[in-house]
């Protein structure tokens, strides 16, 4: 398979006491009590919405992302475990215990998977055996990214390196140097036709996948402020794509658009928020960290409409599910809202303990994973 065939659509270390904002909740006031979670309004029902499947992951409190390609879906688990699922039926194609934590989802082609372990290193998978392993330099919060049979990592410092995904043979590597604090948070790492495209810092950059040379960069936000958490602007996982139009935000800072045909921006807007964006042709969905749930404009950035009755309830990023728009929250909901105007369409209930990532769409499924290692598959009807 071809590189272009393979390319589809497819920390914060602070020494200092400092509030972290992970994906799933937002931090309080420093110093003042966390404010209370907005009283969820009555669940109508508007559109149907059912179980199709559960299955079992292990507990996991790391946002770990999953893969997804068609009706597969492959899941990792805090403690090491990495599990690879039919998203139509939920049963388990093979699963796999690396019996270590791990700091990174998975990311996969199909037939290969990759993790990255607390002890920095990438450990390749196929049918449920490793592989191979490699060592990396720095630590990792990004799922690696496994197509044109390589397997590409965004490291927190900001470094991408390429690896042979047959053996681990390292390929190359692109250093870039960078501000003294990065995120502890997915970043953004995927491809688009024949490019490699990567978040650093406040930019998307679109790479050649064969060597690392840079093609063009887009600026989303740039940093400011007068110290370091102030000037952080990573950009973070959960990207719209449309063509070749990606939706991205930058941490707390801005949320806008590239086209990655020429790595030219489009637009930006200020924005508060620390998940990811979803969108469709014409809207973009995303939340403030307040739980302020937003829509744009896709091709302006204006306003659309904007929804005030998940204040405060840790959501997690979006995903567009039909006419409607998911998010998760922390008590472990997954609400259905219209993305017209935002109203709630359905309300869906897991095990209560949260979500730990942010729902996913696998085929006609929608996939959700909880902090005690459920992993729920709902069917729209």
């Amino acid at each position: 398979m071809s590189l272009r065939q393979s390319f589809t659509a497819r920390p914060w270390r602070v020494a200092a006491a400092v509030c972290v904002l992970a994906t799933l909740v937002a931090c309080g006031s420093s110093g003042g009590k966390k404010p209370e979670p907005t009283p969820l309004a009555p669940n109508h029902a508007l559109i149907g919405v059912r179980q199709a499947w559960t299955a079992q992951l292990g507990a996991s409190e790391a946002p770990l992302l999953p893969a997804v390609l068609g009706n597969e879906l492959w899941l990792a688990g805090s403690t090491g475990t990495v599990l690879a699922l039919d998203a139509t039926t939920g049963q388990a194609r093979w699963r796999a215990d690396l019996a270590t934590p791990l700091s990174a989802g998975v990311g996969s082609d199909g037939t290969t998977a990759a993790v990255v372990t607390k002890a920095n290193e990438l450990v390749a998978i196929e049918a449920g055996r490793v592989t191979w392993r490699a060592r990396l330099g720095a630590g990792v919060s990004t799922p690696p990214l496994v197509a044109g049979r390589r397997v590409f990592v965004l490291g927190a410092d900001r470094s991408l390196t390429a690896f042979d995904a047959a053996n681990g043979l390292r390929l190359w590597t692109q250093s870039r140097p960078g501000d003294a604090l990065s995120l502890s948070q997915a970043g953004v790492l995927m491809a688009v036709g024949d490019t490699l495209v990567a978040g650093q810092q406040g930019r998307l950059a679109g790479f050649n996948p064969q060597n690392g040379s840079l093609r063009w960069e887009g600026v989303i936000a740039s940093p400011r402020g007068t110290n370091e958490i102030e000037r952080l602007v990573e950009l973070v996982a959960g990207v719209s794509r449309q063509g070749n139009q990606l939706c991205v935000r930058a941490f707390q800072a801005a949320v806008g658009c590239v086209d990655a045909n020429r790595g030219t921006t489009l637009w930006t807007r200020s924005a508060n928020g620390a998940a990811g964006l979803a969108g469709d042709d014409q809207l973009l969905f995303g939340t403030e960290s307040t739980g302020r749930v937003l829509a744009w404009q896709r091709a302006s950035g204006e306003p659309a409409w904007s929804s005030d009755r998940f204040l405060h309830r840790g959501l997690t990023a979006p995903v567009v599910v039909g006419r409607s728009v998911a998010f998760g929250d922390a008590t472990g909901y997954v609400h259905l809202l219209s993305r017209q105007d935002g109203s709630l369409l359905n309300r869906l209930n897991t095990d209560g303990s949260g979500l730990v990532a942010a729902p996913v769409l696998a085929g006609d499924t929608l996939v959700a994973v909880t902090r005690k290692g459920m992993v729920f598959g709902w069917r729209p009807e």
